[in-house]
């Protein structure tokens, strides 16, 4: 436990690594710190907040090498692996990732990059903040108080004869136009966006105001990712199953016979989970379902079914069932 009087000096110690303002006190900063350790180089992201109590520090480590990214080793079904990789090599249209704050989105895109990623391929990427160098990739860091914003640093790739584009986020109708007119031009548009599932992005999309006919002739896949964290297998321990331990009106599958629990021990640190996984819910936009995105349908699940396209829940199931997760990690994605 850190005392109350030591407190204050820690923080103004991590702010002035950090380039932050010490005198500051009454509003929010964010900034960063770069650690060398031997051949690795990390950021550590450093935000401020004013509490009634004093300011809040939180910290989090960024890992600058892309290197070890690899899509095989995300999460993805071998299904899935393939189905997606085919949308990304499509010379033109829309790849979409969506799902919450910290669900590995911007992984997922950095290691899709890393496999476009070659010598005759010019690939521009706006990002906020550049989490990961990729060598070879011409990274922008979006800054808004200039005016270099999404949409406007958008528009001028389109100058740049590009071949990929990676968009941080798509936040506006202003951007989310811009990558649709990126697309219709040539290019391949990678980007995020912040919906609960893979058809949701569709729908997202169309609130915005962008033309159905659009979506449904640039947008190449939907994907939908959550990271779960795996039990650790040194002290996970069987249980039965039981329907406590599942949201109310779940049906529980019959193949799920058990589920393990975290526990805890050593190697694990006491918390009973070790190392994490993405999960994937990824619908490519083929001709049978551009009718369903014209007519802004909010069901498709007897679509998914009958083209054995997995869902988050589905998948969350799948983990469960063979011991890589526990219930308690999936219970969100159960309960839609």
């Amino acid at each position: 436990m850190i005392s109350l009087n030591e407190y204050p000096v820690i923080v103004n110690k991590l702010k002035i690594k950090a380039g932050l303002d010490i005198s500051e006190k009454r509003l929010p900063q964010d900034g960063r710190i770069t650690i060398k350790n031997g051949l690795d180089e990390f950021d550590i992201r450093v935000s401020s907040l004013p509490t009634l109590h004093g300011e809040k520090i939180v910290l989090r480590i960024l890992s600058k090498d892309a290197d070890h990214i690899q899509l095989d080793d995300l999460g993805f079904t071998e299904k899935e692996l393939k189905s997606y990789k085919e949308t990304i090599k499509k010379p033109n249209g829309i790849v979409l990732i969506s799902g919450p704050t910290g669900s590995g989105k911007t992984t997922t895109l950095y290691a899709t990059l890393k496999l476009l990623n070659d010598d005759k391929t010019n690939i521009l990427t706006i990002e906020d903040p550049i989490e990961y160098t990729l060598e070879g990739v011409n990274q922008v860091q979006l800054k808004e108080n200039i005016g270099l914003d999404f949409a406007s640093t958008l528009r001028t790739f389109l100058r740049q004869d590009p071949d990929v584009i990676m968009v941080g986020e798509i936040r506006d109708v202003n951007t989310a136009n811009m990558a649709i007119r990126a697309a219709l031009t040539g290019h391949l548009v990678l980007s995020t966006i912040h919906t609960n599932s893979a058809w949701a992005t569709i729908s997202r999309l169309i609130d915005m105001g962008i033309p159905a006919f659009l979506i449904a002739s640039t947008l190449n896949v939907s994907v939908a990712q959550r990271l779960v964290r795996k039990l650790c297998e040194h002290c996970k321990e069987e249980q039965p199953i039981s329907i406590d331990v599942f949201p109310h009106h779940f049906e529980i599958p019959k193949t799920l016979t058990r589920h393990y629990k975290p526990v805890g021990c050593n190697t694990c640190y006491q918390t009973g989970y070790q190392g994490r996984k993405a999960i994937y819910e990824i619908i490519p936009i083929k001709k049978d379902i551009i009718a369903h995105i014209k007519a802004n349908e909010l069901e498709v699940d007897s679509y998914l079914k009958d083209h054995n396209i997995a869902t988050l829940k589905s998948n969350a199931i799948e983990l469960v069932a063979n011991g890589i997760t526990s219930i308690e990690e999936v219970y969100p994605l159960l309960t839609d």
